[in-house]
């Protein structure tokens, strides 16, 4: 009797970041196997998908994901099972966490190394990326012992002094290191000076309650500390990952550094696209406490429209999972509030209405900035595309399904949502993990603490490798 693959996807539009086509996606022992033209006949499996009419796309990877976090006397109230749980009914199929030293005592190998056994417990596939906040002569073979365990970026944060700062020489030394690792530099940026001294002024002025977040933290802020880190980047030629810009301005000296022939990203969150400063005066602002902070109308259509041109390379939650007890405790003061939203499992379909549905994007640019664009830069192998030989990742989807956001019902492990109330396209129908239907029409179907660490490769051996002309399916990934 022949071998039957575990599943068949049948008759769906297949959506890669460089094209689609009308197919047959063939699935067996947790790979895609075949990808067949939807003109041939349905292969027998184990278990067949109906997608006519559908869309098929790459599992989404969330390149920044903050998972049982310390900040301060604060703990997020998630757990790995929680975020993955979340991460998988959003349509995430891979995460990447941080691995950030909660103190001095702290080293950044420990941070994730605890991590990395944390997340054993996941149910999607899980990456970690490393942070250093201050040098020692330990560093470089704390970095080196990081790469070899397959983990090769590392944040630094340019705000949070005496907390997760690391000053300028710190970055500039890492950032030799990485490119001698061949590594990616990941930088949370905001000028700590400007910040410490607007906000402090504020304070003096009594106005440092949740309603002025948005003022303490200004523009200026990102955008001069971006230019200063893109200038120690060019120095050093370390490539460059800029998380969470908020404002075109930042989102635009990346790409005119990129004309310069540096390697520079710009990733931007969900919440910058969608929501605005207004959310500041509203009944419920601790809803909205997070670094950088909402911006205005007009900041938020030009991030948009940077979005749409293709300047801003991938699309993650930065998810940081608080509750409404926690952030209410100090809203007198943004000093000592705990600042992050969660945001896993509505990255897609947040993402997608920005992207497609109101600024008439294509489903392919949807893809690369949820899952290829993620995967590329991040160097993760066999994800991020549907093609043979890749992990199946999947997930189905109507594009003209509209659904409303009911932070209540969401799975984070949290009691609120900052898209609460909103109505969505592009929500998850389907999804498969690594070969395994985990979400259909009869719900979740929780695999277990299956998800694996995933080791990334090399920054340019990575890239490198996906310019050389193999089989066409995968030669396409650089188109």
């Amino acid at each position: 009797m022949s071998h039957l693959p575990d599943l068949v996807i049948a008759n769906g539009t297949v959506v890669n970041s460089f094209g689609r086509r009308a197919a047959h996606v063939v699935v067996d022992d947790g790979l895609i196997t075949q990808l067949i033209d939807a003109s041939e006949p349905v292969p027998a499996a184990v278990r067949t998908i109906e997608a006519h009419g559908l869309l098929v796309i790459p599992g989404g990877i969330d390149g920044h994901c903050h998972v049982a976090q310390v900040t301060g006397r604060f703990r997020t109230l998630d757990d790995y099972r929680t975020t993955s749980t979340a991460a998988l009914w959003g349509g995430t199929t891979t995460i990447i966490d941080f691995g950030i030293p909660r103190d001095a005592q702290e080293s950044p190998l420990d941070a994730v190394l605890n991590k990395k056994r944390l997340a054993t417990e996941s149910r999607c596939d899980v990456a970690l990326h490393g942070s250093v906040v201050s040098w020692n002569e330990t560093v470089p073979w704390q970095l080196e012992q990081l790469a070899a365990e397959g983990v090769r970026s590392v944040k630094m944060y340019t705000t949070n002094r005496g907390s997760t700062m690391a000053d300028g020489d710190t970055v500039l030394k890492v950032m030799r290191e990485m490119v001698r690792l061949d590594g990616l530099t990941y930088i949370h940026a905001e000028h700590d000076a400007i910040i410490s001294d607007c906000t402090e002024q504020h304070a003096a002025d009594g106005r440092i309650g949740i309603e002025h977040l948005h003022r303490t933290r200004p523009q200026l802020a990102e955008e001069v500390s971006v230019k200063e880190t893109l200038a120690m980047a060019e120095y050093t030629g370390a490539p460059v990952y800029f998380v969470h810009q908020s404002t075109p301005g930042a989102v635009d000296l990346v790409t005119e550094a990129r004309g310069r022939g540096q390697e520079a990203y710009s990733e931007t969150c969900p919440h910058y696209l969608t929501l605005d400063d207004t959310v500041y005066g509203s009944a419920f602002p601790e809803w909205y406490a997070c670094c950088p902070p909402m911006r205005s109308a007009e900041t938020v259509t030009a991030l948009k429209d940077r979005l749409a041109a293709g300047s801003v390379h991938t699309v993650s939650s930065d998810h940081s999972c608080y509750d409404l007890s926690q952030k209410r405790e100090r809203t007198d003061d943004v000093r000592y509030m705990p600042h992050g939203l969660p945001g896993v499992e509505t990255r897609m379909p947040v993402t997608f209405t920005a992207l497609v549905t109101e600024s008439g994007g294509s489903v392919e640019d949807f893809v690369e900035v949820f899952s290829a664009g993620p995967a590329r830069i991040n160097a993760v192998p066999q994800k991020g595309a549907i093609v043979e030989g890749f992990d199946a990742d999947l997930v189905i989807f109507d594009p003209a399904t509209q659904q409303t956001v009911d932070g209540g019902a969401l799975h984070q492990g949290t009691d609120f949502s900052p898209f609460d109330g909103l109505t969505l396209n592009g929500w998850p129908a389907v999804v498969v993990s690594a070969g395994r239907v985990v979400l259909d029409e009869d719900g979740f179907h929780d695999p277990g603490p299956v998800g694996r660490f995933v080791a990334r490769n090399g920054f340019t051996a990575h890239r490198d490798a996906l310019a050389v002309p193999v089989p066409l399916s995968a030669a396409s990934l650089t188109a």
